[in-house]
């Protein structure tokens, strides 16, 4: 009996020794997958997990130097005012916990608008926004009402307030892994990043915390509901053509928002002036914004560009929306159909111009927009065909710029007899919302499509 027991011990001790191995060797596992989920997630606070989705990556252990992605998306650029100033009087070790202080409060911002935070560049955020030109825009504005709260705390303390500028700019992207395969990042390389970060630098000039490009403004849903003012052109280094951008100026306080908004018209026929070199024309108007609103800025820019014009005739304008924007080969994208009706379409335009520059009646030149808006839908209504018949993937963008291009006609519409009776000042509203966007769409999104629909041999 006694050696029946001890054998049935013994047969049982290999067996309890591989249990036992067994769910060490579970434990272990465990350990180190937990361990390995630990580090990804360290991982995914120096390479967003956004980024990774984008690049169709479920794990930064999936990711390969040239792995890439090309995406419609919008950029911010966000910059703290006179930085360099505030660092002068504080230590290292103070700077540093400021700089930290700050990006804790505003980063979450970003996110909570689906934006993804792509690099901190020391004091400043660049970040993108893959859903709409809007997540990006009410962002910005999120980020300005952030830093109130912000700054009353800093107040409290007995510190200084923080100023920052933000620019904002819409368009394709790629974004992929570059560097070596010892040390690799994630980077976005577009102009649109270009533009966004000159629009930022283009705050301080004209002295406002927000400012968008023309593809910004074109990619947002109802502009309209928007606080919005057409602030001129600048030139971004290296590009050899300007760009339009605006204000945006929802955050301002309310008296001085109340007051942009009654002087709309007046600050956008003014602008025009300027460019026109109607100076003395452009000053009166400025002088008179200025009076009624001491706290606007741009306003003040421009009276500040009007008197060196007349005391030193510089005038700090581009200058493209006095020049006849014709047809030429540089216009053409390699589809013979949309070549054509781009190059009747710009015909068609050119000939408006002539028509309001040389006095004909106020009836032709309605009939002549209601026509342009006639062969401007059925163009559009081709090209969107082609972009659903062969699936382009950026067809929702480019569609949604083909309503704001609509809705640029259709205001000019209602305007138009207005308008008229400042014939210079019309002939400009149309170069700038007709040729200038027909032109800028052209080269940059058509032509992208284009290459698209030549892959697939239409």
């Amino acid at each position: 009996m006694n050696r029946s027991i001890e054998s049935s011990a013994d047969a049982g001790e290999p067996g309890m020794v591989q249990a036992s191995m067994l769910e060490a060797e579970r434990e272990a596992h465990a350990g180190t997958k937990a361990r390995l989920k630990l580090l990804e997630q360290s991982l995914s606070r120096y390479s967003p997990h956004e980024m990774l989705g984008i690049l169709g990556k479920s794990s930064v252990i999936d990711v390969e130097l040239g792995n890439h992605a090309e995406k419609f998306m919008s950029v911010l650029f966000a910059d703290i005012r006179d930085f360099t100033t505030l660092s002068e009087v504080m230590s290292p070790q103070q700077t540093f916990d400021m700089i930290n202080s700050y990006l804790v409060t505003m980063s979450p911002v970003i996110s909570a608008h689906h934006g993804i935070i792509d690099k901190y560049i020391g004091d400043a955020i660049m970040a993108l926004f893959p859903d709409s030109a809007d997540a990006a825009v009410q962002a910005s504005l999120s980020l300005l009402g952030r830093l109130d709260d912000y700054n009353t705390g800093r107040k409290r303390a007995g510190y200084r307030p923080i100023r920052i500028g933000i620019g904002v700019n819409t368009g394709l992207l790629m974004l992929g892994m570059i560097g070596s395969q010892n040390r690799m990042e994630g980077t976005v390389i577009s102009d649109a990043v270009n533009i966004a970060a000159r629009l930022e630098s283009l705050t301080k000039e004209y002295g406002i915390p927000l400012l968008i490009s023309e593809h910004t403004l074109y990619g947002l849903a109802d502009p309209g509901r928007l606080d919005i003012r057409y602030l001129g052109r600048a030139k971004v280094r290296g590009k050899s053509r300007a760009e339009s951008i605006y204000e945006v100026y929802n955050h301002d306080a309310p008296a001085v928002r109340e007051c942009k908004l009654e002087t709309s018209d007046e600050f956008d026929e003014a602008i025009a002036y300027f460019q026109l070199k109607q100076i003395a024309r452009a000053q009166t108007i400025f002088e008179r914004i200025v009076q009624k609103n001491p706290e606007d800025a741009p306003a003040k820019v421009y009276q500040s560009r009007c008197q060196l014009y007349l005391k030193h005739q510089v005038h700090e304008d581009t200058g493209e929306l006095l020049q006849n924007m014709i047809w030429n080969e540089d216009y053409r994208i390699g589809i013979d159909g949309i070549d054509r009706d781009h190059q009747h379409l710009l015909g068609m335009i050119n000939a408006l111009v002539t028509a309001v520059r040389s006095d004909e009646g106020n009836h032709d030149i309605k009939e002549m927009l209601v026509e342009i808006a006639k062969e401007v839908r059925e163009h559009f209504d081709y090209e969107e065909m082609l972009m659903v018949e062969h699936q382009y993937p950026f067809r929702v963008e480019h569609m949604a710029q083909h309503a704001a291009y609509r809705n640029s006609i259709n205001r000019l519409l209602c305007g138009l007899q207005i308008q008229v009776d400042k014939r210079d000042y019309l002939v400009l509203r149309i170069n700038r919302l007709m040729l200038e966007w027909l032109v800028n769409h052209t080269i940059q999104i058509d032509r992208h499509l284009a290459r698209f629909l030549k892959e697939r041999g239409v």
